[in-house]
């Protein structure tokens, strides 16, 4: 049963909100426009409001319904968030999508939020000091995530395991932001 679980973990995260979003506006492949990305913003940027809030929508609830599974099969919390991670890695490199998806931050918040709504005011929080700091949305963004492990372990007593899954999740989005980061950097030093 565990095996079926992870295996719908992660082609539910190969349904991309941002290309079905792109078909219904008749507007071809969100991957082959804008910044190629088929998230919420570029979604944003090429089709408007709407699109970016049902793309961030439809990419967070693939997330929580496959958390919702794992709560239903009574999972524990770690293989809860190996699904979560399966999820992600779905949605960053989908097998029906020739390994070509998105950078899974919508994804990991709905998942997140699903296993512990309290995660919206560690991000808010984390947010509201990082953006200051960094005036990147992305950068803020991922550095808010940071927190979430920290809070789990600290506030709600999870295990060392469980933190260490948060973390390695987090890394796996970092990663997937890998480009957007090099760029903030490099601009960041040269305009110096």
């Amino acid at each position: 049963m565990l095996f079926i679980i992870y295996l719908f973990a992660y082609f539910t995260g190969n349904l991309l909100t941002g290309v079905l979003i792109g078909s219904l506006f008749k507007k071809g492949d969100i991957r082959g426009t804008g910044s190629g990305n088929p998230g919420a913003r570029n979604a944003g940027r090429l089709y408007g409001k709407k699109a970016f809030v049902f793309t961030f929508l439809g990419d967070a609830i693939k997330a929580s319904i496959v958390v919702a599974v794992c709560f239903y099969f009574h999972l524990t919390t770690t293989e809860t968030l190996f699904a979560l991670l399966l999820t992600i890695i779905g949605h960053i490199k989908p097998i029906l999508f020739r390994f070509k998806g998105g950078k899974g931050i919508s994804s990991f918040i709905g998942g997140i939020l699903a296993i512990e709504p309290f995660m919206a005011v560690v991000i808010i929080f984390g947010f509201l000091i990082f953006y200051p700091i960094s005036k990147s949305f992305t950068i803020g963004g991922l550095g808010s995530f940071i927190l979430i492990p920290i809070t789990a372990y600290f506030v709600f007593h999870s295990s060392l395991e469980e933190a260490l899954f948060l973390f390695l999740i987090i890394l796996v989005v970092i990663a997937a932001h890998e480009k957007d980061i090099r760029g903030y950097f490099i601009q960041k030093f040269t305009s110096k």
